[in-house]
């Protein structure tokens, strides 16, 4: 099965990650309840959007939603223009029918798109809106928060569901942790009946909101089992005065390496909201994770290297990124990492800790070199070396004149290059 799959790369990593309206789609296919909507990438095509929601569907009311990869857009704020949240409400239906919610869309379309949203989880620098999607008004009753939660400490999806719907869920977690309540489900038989109804009397659902919300949640957990997501997150789920159950919101990243299993889905990436160093560590089949310290770390294993970004925080450091070269790693890959790691400005010093199995110490030493020779060398570069070819690798360093420092084992490193960054 993974030859038959030619679809576009996928990200060695942990999470593939899509918008709003594509989790949309995914959960309409399954009969999972969510407002109708339309996509638009113009402002043309916001507008045309306006009709066929106001006149098919009997709502006047229609919301205008940026599609970005972060949550809070409800109350993030564009840069460009301060007073304008990334989801905004027309109301302008109500009174002045069709035409009026058309003018009032196309002004707001013309504002967002191409600005910067800034939320709680796109940091000061905030992200691009590059698509809207143009959704009908729900008559809300109620707001409610759910997800299917992959919990890999018991390797089984969590469902957890909350009456504090539209509020971050870490608040909650922080604030009124007896709020949240949750589910473990057996992979054997799903998300059990009684499990879901003791979930829907704990939000205090009654008639037909309780059955719709038991439907509602199986249906969920099954989508994420069928689809491997390790998150599905709807805040708010919403009920609705007629006793519906609705996704008002949605919010899916999927296990990048099930990807062969689903081309359709992998089609879905918008690489335009992923951060370019790990589109670029991708094609040379790095796993790279760009992070907010200022010291770049190149390693061989994922477990030493967690274990290096542990030791950099330990003696007083901010790892810049996790990154592994993997154990069957070339002198190219090794020299293409470097370039990846110094292109990040925020890069004040990098360390270089390297055990020696499969991956010699040699290779290393060499793609090392090459890759300061090509691109230069304008920060500390501490080195450490440990295990196959060991001292032809120090060897190679010592006699390149490149002013590389040594290190004697992890500790002495990190030491080191967190002294020479201050």
């Amino acid at each position: 099965m993974r030859g038959d799959y030619h679809g576009p790369a996928v990200r060695k990593g942990p999470s593939l990650k899509i918008h709003e309206y594509q989790a949309k789609q995914l959960m309409k296919a399954r009969g999972i309840s969510v407002p109708s909507g339309l996509l638009a990438t113009t402002v043309d095509e916001a507008v045309a959007a306006v009709r066929p929601l106001i006149e098919e569907l009997g709502n006047p009311v229609v919301v205008v939603k940026s599609q970005i990869h972060a949550g809070g857009r409800g109350k993030g704020r564009f840069i460009e223009y301060p007073d304008l949240g990334g989801v905004t409400v027309v109301l302008a239906g109500i009174d002045g029918g069709v035409e009026a919610a058309e003018e009032a869309v196309r002004e707001l379309a013309g504002k967002m798109l191409g600005s910067t949203l800034v939320t709680i989880q796109t940091g000061p620098e905030g992200k691009q809106v590059n698509r809207l999607y143009i959704e009908q008004g729900v008559d809300i009753e109620t707001e409610l928060y759910l997800s299917v939660v992959l919990d890999r400490a018991v390797s089984r999806n969590v469902l957890m569901v909350s009456t504090e719907g539209g509020t971050e869920i870490e608040e909650v977690a922080e604030h009124t942790p007896e709020k949240i309540l949750r589910a473990t489900i057996d992979p054997a038989i799903g998300l059990a009946n009684f499990q879901a109804a003791d979930l829907a009397y704990g939000l205090g659902l009654e008639g037909d909101a309780f059955k719709n919300a038991i439907s509602f949640m199986k249906a969920l957990t099954a989508a994420a089992v069928e689809l491997d997501t390790d998150l599905i997150e709807i805040n708010p789920l919403v009920v609705t005065k007629a006793g519906g159950v609705m996704a008002l919101d949605g919010k899916m990243s999927f296990d990048a390496n099930a990807m062969f299993r689903h081309p359709h889905i992998a089609q879905m990436r918008d690489e335009s909201e992923e951060d370019p160093a790990e589109l670029e560590a991708a094609e040379h089949d790095l796993s790279f994770i760009k992070l907010d310290g200022s010291i770049g770390c190149m390693v061989n294993g994922a477990g030493l290297a967690m274990s290096t970004m542990d030791i950099i925080k330990y003696v007083g450091g901010e790892p810049a990124n996790f990154l592994d070269v993997g154990g069957g790693a070339t002198a190219d890959k090794v020299t293409a990492a470097f370039k990846i790691i110094t292109k990040d400005p925020r890069v004040k010093g990098i360390f270089v800790n390297i055990f020696g199995g499969i991956m010699k110490c040699d290779t290393i030493a060499i793609g090392v070199v090459e890759a300061v020779k090509e691109v230069g060398l304008q920060v500390p570069l501490v080195v450490r070396l440990e295990g196959t070819n060991v001292d032809l690798g120090k060897q190679i360093i010592d006699e390149s004149g490149l002013n590389v420092v040594s290190a004697s084992d992890m500790k002495d490193g990190a030491q080191k290059i967190v002294e020479l960054t201050k």
